[in-house]
């Protein structure tokens, strides 16, 4: 049976990526866990994950801010590839690409066995449910693949880069909290304020994007 992959989305931790855990294993703020979180709001031992059988179980530890699992708290959770873990002010991914890719896979609705799926109560995934292909294969198929960081930035272009970056992340960060998961319909819901914030986003991206072409454009347009 294959070792279990936590992602860092978000959080002092952000970017890191561990591989191949054991279960047991524990997630807190303190060095006597398997993971150590740099966050203040996580519990010195926050939550464990076990195996019971073929499931991965997720255990919160009596934690001061509890644990969600795809936007809601739970004290106990079966976990699955694409599910978000969110303590304190770091978020988690569960899987690698491969675990998530396999599991939409699983979910086609083409697939013969999705019925069965689909009417589990304990099925869900954090990522688009109705594609064959995961969204890593997706970007491939699309000829989009994901862009390099440009060579020989100086420190200054380093700085205004990463900036950006915060920007971005923490904007998509808020927006992913926020979205609820129906498991029984496999749609994920945000509320109107915060697809107001995704679009605000999006029209930020297309001003930084015109600029960068443009230096000279001042963000008027005159008829």
């Amino acid at each position: 049976m294959s070792g279990v992959t936590l992602k860092v989305l978000h959080g002092a931790d952000r970017g890191k990526v561990f591989a191949n855990l054991t279960p047991p294993f524990t997630v807190g703020r303190e060095e006597i866990n398997d993971i150590q979180l740099n966050d203040e709001r996580v519990s010195r031992c926050h939550f464990k994950i076990q195996r019971d059988n073929d499931r991965l179980v997720l255990t919160d530890l009596d934690s001061t801010n509890g644990t969600k699992v795809n936007g809601v708290e739970y004290p106990l959770k079966i976990l699955r590839s694409g599910d978000l873990i969110s303590v304190g002010r770091s978020l988690m991914l569960v899987g690698s690409e491969e675990e998530i890719a396999a599991r939409l896979k699983a979910l086609n609705p083409d697939n013969p066995t999705m019925a069965r799926e689909m009417s589990s109560s304990e099925s869900s995934v954090a990522v688009e449910l109705s594609q064959e292909k995961s969204p890593f294969q997706m970007e491939m198929a699309s000829g989009r693949e994901v862009p390099q960081i440009p060579d020989n930035l100086s420190p200054g272009q380093k700085a205004q880069l990463c900036e950006i970056l915060d920007y971005l992340q923490h904007r998509l960060c808020k927006l992913v909290e926020t979205a609820t998961i129906e498991d029984a319909s496999q749609t994920v819901t945000l509320k109107l304020s915060a697809w107001q914030r995704l679009l605000g986003v999006q029209t930020r991206l297309s001003q930084m994007h015109r600029q960068i072409a443009d230096p000279d454009w001042d963000g008027n347009v005159e008829d």
